[in-house]
């Protein structure tokens, strides 16, 4: 009996114990405790601070979600031009955002407003940073043409503002997308009262240029350390951030915490605005989602509509054009009143019908810059997600006192382009970067070198003269010699002197036997100017990318992370 009792009180006793732990478990957790530890996230006291009620993704300003997936890259209907460049291969990309339209002119002077507030181009540190952004409005010059009209009016006249932007080359084109990053992550952090209100206007100088990098390695010497410009949480300058429609804006970290920035943890910040890659862009185009039959699935949609025509079907407006393009020899819109597109060059954007992923001008209007380095191949043997050849790996430079170097006035770096045109590739404010080193590839197995743009398609073991086990065929330094590179292109050098003229050295080689190299980009779509051949979204062809034309615009993307879309959770049986 005796022994009997003394089971019962240790059995309750181990009930007691198990349900006071399972409670207090419980407990922890609801109340914001680690599930690794039981501590306290996002304590008031301080700790650890994280966005632990974060939805998903804001939409940029701009963009529309395009639900990843796999796609039959490469696929075209037709070849007329041989170019043996778009063999068909499957792909599968992951969830992105991008541009609605293209970047239309006003969204384009915006930027240009900005860098000649901040950039002055009349003192002499900065006056080829306005100049260097500036599209080429001698695009549209023609030797036996009158286009003066375009040349003067195009880009600045209200008339044209919503039309896409053109004159535009690559480089341009990337430095406007990172530009355009900054200043999204600058607004999101003074709606959350991490800036001084509408500093981003009022206090735009080139010493206290806003950086997103800059700030979340040194937040306290963002914008020049300006301490009334960067606030911090708890100091009687930041307050909670009011209600707000985005999605997870309100899913900061540390907002009651004291003296805390925002943080990459904070889940406020976007992606960085980019260029499409080649990959991402076809995918958006060819809209396969709106078909949900076996031959989508292969790749066999000729353009980003439904159908083998360029005309409509649908009964209210049977026989419209369903996008801009060139219909025959002197034929850029049609006879006057009616077959026409409604456009004789460029046209406002939005003005034909969306494709299903409700992305307006995938095929025609202007032509677009993707990211991506040309090569006749896509080599999906290496690749087969997210494809994209151009990476050039960069990391932070580091000063001698261990800090983040920032990149200033005197520290600037510009480029000469192969027109003699000078262009800016950082501003001040800006973390300064520097190639990727044998510390970040030693014994790595998924890259070994910092460019890697002509990876397997370019490089020297790509060319006839590479053996494996030994030492090249080149000079005594082991280089390959120019008539032995894989692509034989010219190999100009084009700089300016002190004072301010153009030093041309051309390569007037005759054996030179394409124009392949690693500073050439592709460009997708068709534009006014072409004709219907190239709207299919499989096509593909190139351009130097510091070159621009009167047909070439671009449009912006930015990935997307976490969940690949906006779906309820599956049942689990």
């Amino acid at each position: 009996m005796k022994v009997n009792k003394i089971i019962a009180v240790k059995l309750l006793l181990s009930l007691v114990i198990m349900v006071g732990f399972t409670s207090c478990s419980k407990k922890s957790e609801s109340k914001g405790g680690s599930r690794a530890t039981g501590w306290k996230i996002n304590d008031k006291k301080g700790g650890f601070q994280y966005a632990s009620k974060f939805k998903k993704q804001a939409t940029g300003p701009g963009l529309v979600l395009v639900e990843g997936g796999t796609f039959t890259m490469g696929k075209v209907q037709d070849d007329v031009m041989h170019d043996w460049n778009n063999t068909p291969n499957q792909q599968h990309v992951m969830s992105f955002y991008m541009d609605e339209t293209e970047v239309t002119n006003m969204m384009y002077m915006e930027y240009l407003n900005w860098l000649k507030t901040v950039f002055p181009p009349e003192q002499e540190n900065y006056k080829n940073i306005y100049e260097g952004a500036s599209p080429d409005t001698l695009v549209w010059r023609n030797r036996l043409g009158y286009n003066e009209t375009m040349t003067e009016n195009y880009l600045r006249h209200p008339a044209y503002a919503e039309y896409p932007v053109v004159g535009v080359n690559w480089i341009q084109a990337t430095e406007f997308a990172k530009w355009r990053t900054e200043r999204v992550n600058e607004k999101i952090l003074e709606d959350q009262r991490y800036l001084k209100k509408d500093s981003k206007v009022t206090d735009m100088t080139a010493d206290k240029v806003f950086s997103t990098e800059a700030y979340l390695a040194s937040p306290s010497t963002a914008k020049g350390g300006d301490e009334k410009l960067v606030l911090k949480k708890g100091k009687g300058r930041g307050t909670a951030p009011k209600a707000s429609s985005t999605p997870g804006a309100n899913n900061t970290a540390g907002n009651s915490a004291k003296n805390v920035y925002a943080q990459r943890t904070s889940g406020l910040f976007l992606p960085e605005y980019r260029l499409p890659t080649e990959a991402e862009w076809e995918y958006a185009a060819a809209a396969d989602v709106g078909q949900r039959e076996y031959n989508a699935y292969k790749g066999q949609k000729k353009y980003p509509w439904s159908g083998s025509y360029t005309r409509s079907g649908k009964r209210q407006v049977r026989g419209d054009q369903l996008a801009n393009f060139k219909q025959g020899k002197g034929d850029y819109g049609g006879i006057a009143g009616w077959s026409d597109d409604g456009a004789d060059i460029t046209n406002k954007v939005k003005s034909y019908p969306p494709n299903d992923f409700g992305l307006y001008d995938m095929a025609g209007n202007v032509a677009e810059w993707v990211a991506d380095v040309y090569r006749p191949i896509v080599d999906d043997e290496a690749n087969d997600f997210n494809y994209y050849r151009g990476n050039v790996y960069m990391k932070d430079k580091i000063g001698e006192d261990g800090k983040v170097e920032l990149v200033t006035a005197e520290t600037q770096k510009f480029d000469t382009l192969s027109n003699g045109k000078i262009v800016s590739r950082n501003f001040p404010g800006q973390i300064a970067q520097v190639p990727v080193d044998d510390k970040e590839t030693y014994l790595r197995q998924n890259f070994d070198k910092s460019d890697n743009r002509n990876y397997r398609d370019g490089d020297k073991q790509s060319t006839r003269y590479f053996k494996f086990g030994g030492s090249e065929e080149g000079d005594e330094k082991g280089k390959l010699r120019d008539d032995q590179r894989m692509y034989d292109s010219p190999k100009h050098n084009v700089s300016t002197d002190s004072l301010g003229n153009m030093v041309k050295k051309y390569d007037h080689s005759n054996k030179r036997t394409t124009l392949v190299n690693d500073d050439v980009r592709v460009y997708k779509g068709g534009s006014w100017r072409d004709r219907a051949y190239w709207l299919d979204p499989a096509q593909r062809r190139y351009y130097p990318q510091d070159i621009a034309t009167d047909y070439i615009g671009f449009r912006c993307a930015m990935s997307r992370v976490g969940a690949k879309a906006d779906k309820k959770k599956r049942a689990r049986n």
